[in-house]
């Protein structure tokens, strides 16, 4: 089993939204977390029926149990009605809920009741270097992290099947989409395009709908988790700097598949940018699972100078690189940033296998990185 990094740092005693897409491990996470405390899962069907026909149900089991202190429901977003029950139940009994599924849109949609704020808000993502004991990198970035995946030792029929029931079916039907082939296409598109500037009207092209439908899309695959924009670092910039955000999917796994990547070895072409996806979604994760919620920003002015990630209000600069030999041409672009905003860190994460300084950047092989990230020790 996993140790999880998603503590419910800062939760106190309050009731939470536990949101993630699907298989990165929510309810094996809530178990363990909550023991002993009343477990309903809306996926089971009977379960689901007998909710859906009568919501009052759940206040009149939970008073029969004299109001336990945690209780646990998951798949929360297939009966919205029940919110409203829960609502009064914390309001009127202190009863603490711990509330997930694979995302809100649907209650957003429905405009149902989200609690008034009496809930915080919290997301599981897939696995992170600190959660597996015995890390891999290349199975990390030719399996991806959802748990299943990773262990598998022939993953490519798992990842098809989830793309294929989750991705295609349980998205389109829940944004209520109507031209599958186009959503298909679109998601194939999308994966080529991740790590890189998005560029609508090119996608929308490609996939024959318009670039409209194409934002929306995008807008679909964020309201579900299942993928992220990385916006464009523009705070007072002497240089002239690109506006347009980048795009990550939720998992390194999920997009090898989509574009049919072959195997990923080290040196390979596709190492690099699954090197680079691997490194965001490890600060990402970090940034809120320590509550410390930093903005992830990316720098790139007109004259193609670019840094990967910029952390916070510029306070730490990090470019990735594949190579186990980083020189100087590499920290022309930490260089270029750093003239134009004061900065505590310049780093480059690489393959290295020793720590080096060149100049004024750290280069620090991505293992220690990683260790040093989630020690505190890289932003606080």
């Amino acid at each position: 089993m996993f140790i999880r990094k998603q503590i419910f740092e800062g939760i106190g005693s309050e009731s939470a939204f536990l949101w993630g897409a699907r298989q990165t491990g929510k309810s094996t996470l809530l178990k363990s977390l909550f023991p002993g405390s009343p477990y309903f899962d809306l996926l089971l069907s009977d379960e689901y029926d007998r909710f859906q026909r009568n919501p009052g149900l759940l206040r009149e089991i939970l008073i029969a149990l004299n109001s336990p202190e945690v209780v646990i429901i998951d798949e929360i977003q297939r009966i919205p009605a029940l919110l409203n029950e829960i609502h009064w139940m914390i309001v009127n009994k202190n009863i603490r809920f711990i509330l997930s599924g694979s995302s809100p849109r649907k209650i957003l949609r429905t405009g149902s009741n989200l609690l008034g704020g009496r809930a915080l808000r919290y997301e599981l993502y897939p696995l992170v270097y600190q959660e597996i004991p015995e890390f891999d990198l290349l199975r990390a970035l030719n399996n991806g992290l959802l748990p299943r995946h990773y262990l598998s030792h022939k993953p490519e029929k798992l990842i098809s099947a989830y793309i294929g029931s989750y991705l295609r079916d349980e998205v389109m039907a829940e944004a209520r989409i109507r031209n599958i082939s186009a959503f298909a296409r679109f998601l194939e598109m999308a994966a080529f395009s991740n790590g890189e500037m998005v560029n609508y009207t090119n996608i929308a092209t490609d996939c024959g709908v318009s670039a409209p439908t194409v934002k929306e899309y995008f807008q679909i695959l964020e309201d579900t988790l299942t993928g992220r924009f990385l916006p464009s670092f523009q705070k007072k910039p002497k240089r002239r700097v690109i506006l347009a955000p980048k795009f990550y999917f939720f998992d390194i796994g999920i997009a090898n598949q989509l574009v049919k990547r072959g195997r990923i070895e080290f040196g390979s072409e596709s190492f690099g940018k699954a090197f680079e996806h691997f490194i965001y979604l490890e600060l990402y994760a970090h940034s809120k699972y320590t509550d410390l919620n930093y903005q992830i920003s990316y720098w790139r002015t007109t004259s193609q100078i670019e840094v990967d990630f910029i952390l916070g209000d510029h306070d730490v600069a990090i470019e990735v690189k594949s190579t186990d030999m980083v020189n100087k041409r590499h920290i022309k672009g930490l260089q270029s940033f750093a003239e134009e905003y004061s900065v505590k860190r310049l780093i480059i994460v690489s393959n290295d296998p020793y720590p080096r300084q060149i100049e004024n950047v750290s280069v620090l092989p991505w293992r220690i990185f990683l260790d040093q990230l989630w020690a505190g020790d890289i932003i606080s």
